[in-house]
């Protein structure tokens, strides 16, 4: 079965997890937020007291990763880690076993078997280039890291963390830098991908840029 695929990738921060949800729900389409596969690995290995530079060992878990998603909640384990995977800490770890060959190929075959009829939306950084290259839709959306820091700091506060914006721009370049710069599934555009630079635009402009390409895919 030919299942319409949209696959989203793009910095941190850039919004590509709220735009896939709402794409999704308006087509009715299933959604991969492969980013969460890599936090949940990440916390599974911190949890697990293993270094995050161990590539076997966190491949090993990513492998048997004991993770549910369901009804729009996050579990490991039995435990509901909706909250606990947003944390920056693990977000910086996501970046760094994300970067393991290993580990990128252990959670492969996990993110492929999202793709089921009616279709999905799946956003990340490799969707379009290694996850799903055949998809029929492409888009890369990004946004100056200034922006991204302020979205990603008025979500800490709205949920009552702390946040130094600064820190929070000179952490977003760092993984930006070491994101686009890894051996494997460097985040790039596709070559026939629709870049989006949301910088200027609120999420409902997006979401209906998005679904235009859709349509236009489909005539």
């Amino acid at each position: 079965m030919n299942i319409p695929i949209i696959a989203i990738d793009g910095p941190s921060a850039s919004g590509k997890g709220t735009i896939a949800e709402r794409v999704a729900e308006r087509l009715g389409f299933h959604v991969l937020d492969s980013g969460a596969l890599y936090r949940l690995t990440a916390l599974y290995a911190m949890r697990k007291g293993v270094a995050l530079t161990d590539e076997a060992a966190v491949a090993a878990l990513a492998a048997s990763l004991p993770a549910e998603f369901r009804q729009g909640e996050v579990w490991l384990a039995g435990e509901n880690v909706g909250q606990a995977i947003r944390a920056e800490e693990v977000g910086e770890g996501a970046s760094k076993v994300a970067a393991l060959p290993a580990v990128r190929e252990a959670l492969l075959a996990r993110q492929r078997a999202y793709a089921q009829a009616p279709g999905l939306v799946a956003d990340g950084r490799d969707m379009g280039t290694v996850v799903f290259p055949q998809a029929q839709i492409k888009v890369f959306l990004t946004a100056s890291p200034e922006a991204r820091a302020e979205r990603r700091y008025k979500q800490l506060i709205e949920k009552g963390n702390s946040a130094n914006l600064p820190d929070l721009v000179r952490d977003m370049r760092a993984r930006d830098e070491r994101d686009t710069r890894r051996a494997v599934a460097p985040l790039k555009p596709a070559p026939d991908a629709v870049v989006l630079d949301s910088t200027a635009m609120n999420i409902d402009q997006v979401v209906e840029a998005v679904l235009e390409c859709y349509r236009a895919s489909r005539n």
